[in-house]
């Protein structure tokens, strides 16, 4: 019998990972009732990243914690053992801005480290840390706050919240850190190589993105090397040029600089936590996606590490995506042999939008037909 693996990420907007691998295995069975299909959904540490964690055996932790913008959210983190998974998208995330207005001076990334701190409070000692989709740049001073760092002005007041409080900041004190980070093993999910600051840093770069005006980003810039220059003086050590330090608003840089994280791509990340490897040893055919496969699927996405990682063992790679901007030449060299787009489904331009789960089964039924020889 035929061994299907299902590893797609989300389709951002409409569909988690698990949703999307739901609605291609009612379509595969509609047409092979007994096909061994098995379902291993993937994400490149940003957001979805938790969500393949759960798929995988991690228990959802709720935590309360702060958002991007100081508010409380409800949030969690991803618990197995003594490994836990945090998401910074889940609670210091552009998503979790309110009404989607950012504020790129003040957002926060105090959230994450609180999510960091519950699980360490939970007994997790190896803590992987996604930090894709920041709303802030901050250096990861928030972060580490909620950690246990203070970080004061030249009067001895705590600095304000973002990179706007990093201006003021004039001393770093580490002495109070969780004392759990000592005996713990922290890795981050980071695709980037930007270091902190300068042309390519974490202002310059991703500020625009959030929200920051040309004036905003000197400031932030300015801000995140004053904050480079106390991280130095406290722990001895410059990490500001570092590839990946300008990551998620320069989170990357606090995690790796203070806390002595290491650094992994995403996606490799991911598929250690949800056992993508075991899961191709028993394939005969791997199916992947995303929202859109384009240029920047290519780069670290999660969709281009299934086709690699399925070609590595010669099996055959079928993806299927709301839209496809690759041609077929970029998709063979990426190890995919064929692609399904929903728009290419769809009756109305909205429907794969509002419905594309009939289309994902339409889809799921014609890839049993093309390449599992379901009727011929």
């Amino acid at each position: 019998m035929t061994r299907v693996l299902l590893a797609p990420d989300k389709f951002k907007g409409t569909l988690t990972a698990a949703e999307v691998a739901a609605h291609l295995t009612t379509g595969l069975r509609s047409v092979l009732p007994d096909v061994d299909v098995r379902v291993v959904p993937v994400a490149d540490g940003g957001d979805g990243t938790l969500a393949a964690a759960q798929a995988a055996g991690f228990t959802r932790m709720p935590v309360t914690a702060t958002g991007p913008t100081g508010l409380p959210h409800e949030s969690a983190f991803g618990q197995r053992g003594t490994e836990a998974v945090v998401e910074l998208a889940e609670v210091s995330g552009l998503a979790q801005l309110p009404d989607g207005h950012p504020q790129p001076l003040t957002a926060t990334s105090r959230g994450t480290g609180e999510l960091v701190a519950a699980a360490l409070d939970s007994g997790a000692r190896r803590i992987v840390v996604g930090i894709g989709g920041s709303a802030c740049t901050d250096g990861g001073a928030g972060l580490l706050q909620a950690l246990g760092a203070r970080i004061t002005t030249a009067s001895g007041e705590p600095v304000g919240p973002g990179g706007a409080g990093l201006a003021q900041a004039a001393r770093l004190d580490l002495d109070g850190l969780h004392p759990a980070l000592a005996d713990a093993e922290l890795v981050v999910a980071c695709d980037v190589d930007n270091p902190l600051t300068g042309a390519r840093g974490a202002a310059a770069v991703y500020g625009p993105q959030k929200g920051a005006a040309p004036q905003d980003v000197e400031a932030l810039d300015r801000a995140l090397a004053r904050w480079a220059d106390l991280v130095a003086a406290a722990t001895g050590e410059d990490h500001r040029d570092d590839p990946g330090a300008g990551a998620a608003g320069g989170v990357g840089f606090g995690l790796v600089a203070v806390l002595g994280a290491r650094t992994r791509p995403g996606a490799d990340l991911v598929f250690e936590l949800t056992g993508l490897h075991d899961a191709l040893a028993e394939a005969d055919l791997v199916v992947t996606g995303e929202g859109s496969l384009d240029a920047q699927t290519l780069h670290g996405k999660a969709p281009a590490a299934v086709a690699a990682a399925a070609r590595d063992r010669d099996l055959p790679v079928v993806a299927v995506a709301g839209r496809v901007a690759l041609t077929a030449g970029e998709l063979a060299a990426a190890g995919v042999g064929a692609a399904y787009a929903l728009v290419d489904e769809a009756g109305d331009p909205r429907e794969p939008f509002e419905a594309p789960g009939p289309l994902l089964e339409r889809i799921g039924a014609r890839i049993a037909r093309e390449h599992l020889g379901a009727g011929c």
